[in-house]
């Protein structure tokens, strides 16, 4: 792969010319049966936002999409993209490294969200290939991305146990910190993810709604979790203290340890002075 995508970056290269389409927006959407005419066969756009979104209609030929941070000083660790569910037409390259490495094929699973590491302070260079043997016409690349910042927690190997230090950090840079009980455990094979059910649940934090109370009666939060397939989640009984990343309106896990063994890590390094940030433990 390395070889073919270092072939395909250095012709990728060659066409594209220094003109863009759009500077300083989030979200971009053109056709490709519409060009500049000077942009020779590599259609390209330029996007300075953290977060927004792309739609490539009748996709044509190659787009390429230079992603980067609307502040100076940000540097992105990852790039996440999620899929349209109808997205079809053409494959995603990422260009790590001066190659083109593979991050979404044509067709694949719909919704899925991928995730690669960036160059950091050059942003993200996005390469669309449009497939030659699908009709244009019923075709339209779309899907969502996320530039994620070197604090993020979903740049920590997903699958790998926190930590005594990862965990302390994670309390106070994690876009949600939950404690809850696990209700359920699902799997599904067809977006490799599992969703935990997380209830009776106390929310110290949270970016968004992720987490919503239930009714009136109980007054209890309540939530999903989501992780990759591959990391085998199961049920377990107690209380977890559960951290980590929203991507997409969905909460991705980080770190989930023992309540109680939170409590007693947190005591330790209150008395040594080594928390990098206060909490709650009520």
């Amino acid at each position: 792969m390395s070889r073919r995508g270092s072939g395909l970056l250095r012709f990728l290269q060659t066409l594209c010319l220094l003109s863009c389409c759009t500077a300083d927006m989030c979200s971009w959407s053109g056709s490709g049966l519409v060009r500049e005419p000077l942009s020779g066969p590599v259609q390209q756009v330029r996007l300075r936002c953290s977060a927004g979104s792309v739609r490539w209609l009748f996709p044509r030929l190659a787009l390429r999409l230079l992603l980067k941070p609307n502040v100076a000083s940000s540097r992105p660790a990852a790039l996440c993209i999620k899929a349209t569910r109808a997205s079809r037409g053409a494959a995603v390259y990422v260009e790590r490294g001066g190659e083109l490495q593979l991050l979404m094929e044509d067709g694949e699973r719909p919704e899925q969200v991928h995730c690669i590491s960036t160059d950091g302070a050059q942003g993200a260079a996005v390469f669309l290939q449009a497939n030659p043997q699908s009709d244009i016409r019923r075709r339209a690349v779309g899907f969502r991305y996320e530039l994620l910042q070197e604090k993020s927690t979903a740049s920590r190997a997903a699958c790998r146990p926190c930590n005594d230090s990862e965990l302390l950090q994670a309390i106070c840079t994690s876009d949600f910190v939950v404690r809850g009980s696990i209700r359920n455990v699902s799997h599904h094979p067809e977006r490799q993810t599992s969703v935990i059910e997380v209830e009776e649940a106390q929310v110290y934090r949270q970016r968004s709604g992720v987490f919503e109370r239930e009714p009136v009666i109980s007054g209890q939060w309540h939530g999903h979790i989501h992780t990759p397939l591959q990391c085998h989640v199961k049920a377990g009984p107690g209380q977890f203290l559960f951290t980590g990343a929203e991507h997409f309106g969905e909460a991705w896990l980080s770190c989930a340890p023992r309540f109680k063994d939170f409590v007693e890590l947190y005591h330790s390094a209150r008395e040594a002075q080594h928390i990098p940030c206060d909490f709650p433990l009520h």
